[in-house]
């Protein structure tokens, strides 16, 4: 590909700043950022070296010179967020957890094919160049028939109330914000599930502490997965298979490097990752590239795969009795 898509962020976040800074060294445009309070879009703009700065969501998705918009507010408004940019006839690169409900997410992946736009969820481990090779072993046979997935994401969070994480106004919790990441990861390696058993222990504020999820599959596979928002894990993640396994250093779902072992625990490859930045342009670099080819969903993240992974998240929400202001 020889031209980049002219980006737009919407929102001014955390995440908007690692990603606009990831774009930036990949060398794309960010051509102009949105907040509901212009001032943080101007500080926003200036801090990352961006033409311009909107003081809405509304005046951002319909600059002229913006392609694609990235969604980066809390995710119960993502729907809304990505719905709006896709009707001003904007590309959405949406962060993860891509909506709250299957329903939702449906609804976005509906609204992009009748526009002809790309809609993609920033699941940015997918591309990462680690998680390719982790695929290319899987499918050579190197560890023999898959049996299990395990993997964790569990952080240390801000204990406050009233912050994003607990705070279920805002889609807190530990199953949404953190659990994305393992479960999207089964999904990635086993599939769809057969099955989906979720436990959890709630916090003051109703939503999830920590949950844990069993999937099983056909043939005698499982994942076992675990995300918690009080105490920080190691957050390390395996794939075993019957001739052997692939054990993913820490942090599993960045740029990371693991290990290759036989069923007699010989290391058969150490591969280690070298990525510039924080390993975030690689979807941005996807959706471009979707984009130029004219195809409406990619290979390692289909919408319908995007969409029914939020199907696996809303029984495990069902199961534990999470359920968030609305529904």
């Amino acid at each position: 590909m020889t031209e980049h898509l002219r980006w737009g962020i919407l929102a001014t976040g955390g995440i908007a700043g690692a990603f606009t800074r990831d774009l930036q060294v990949a060398g794309a445009p960010v051509t102009a950022v949105g907040s509901r309070d212009l001032a943080k879009a101007q500080a926003f703009a200036e801090e990352h070296g961006i033409p311009r700065a909107h003081g809405s969501y509304e005046e951002l998705v319909a600059d002229p010179e913006v392609d694609v918009i990235y969604v980066a507010t809390p995710h119960p408004a993502h729907a809304g967020n990505a719905l709006l940019a896709l009707d001003a006839g904007k590309h959405v690169l949406v962060e993860k957890p891509f909506t709250v409900t299957e329903a939702e997410a449906q609804a976005v992946m509906d609204r992009a094919a009748e526009k002809g736009l790309v809609a993609l969820e920033a699941m940015w481990t997918r591309w990462l160049p680690h998680m390719i090779r982790v695929r290319e072993i899987i499918a050579a046979g190197t560890i023999g028939d898959l049996r299990t997935v395990v993997a964790a994401h569990d952080q240390k969070a801000n204990p406050d109330p009233a912050a994003r994480m607990l705070n279920p106004d805002l889609g807190g919790g530990a199953l949404l914000d953190l659990g994305i990441y393992p479960v999207s990861f089964a999904w990635d390696i086993l599939g769809a599930p057969e099955r989906v058993i979720g436990v959890s222990d709630p916090t003051a504020t109703g939503v999830d502490q920590q949950t844990s999820i069993i999937l099983t599959y056909p043939g005698a596979r499982q994942a076992l997965l675990h995300m918690e928002l009080d105490a920080r894990g190691a957050n390390n993640a395996s794939v075993l298979g019957t001739d052997g396994r692939i054990e993913l250093d820490p942090t599993w779902y960045a740029p990371t490097s693991f290990t290759v072992y036989d069923s007699a625990n010989e290391v058969v490859e150490r591969y280690a990752s070298e990525v510039d930045g924080r390993g975030m342009q690689f979807q941005a670099l996807e959706l471009e590239r979707l984009v130029a080819e004219g195809r409406s969903g990619s290979d390692l993240l289909p919408p319908a795969e995007t969409v029914a992974i939020m199907g696996t998240l809303d029984e495990v929400r069902r199961q534990i009795g999470l359920r968030y202001p609305g529904e």
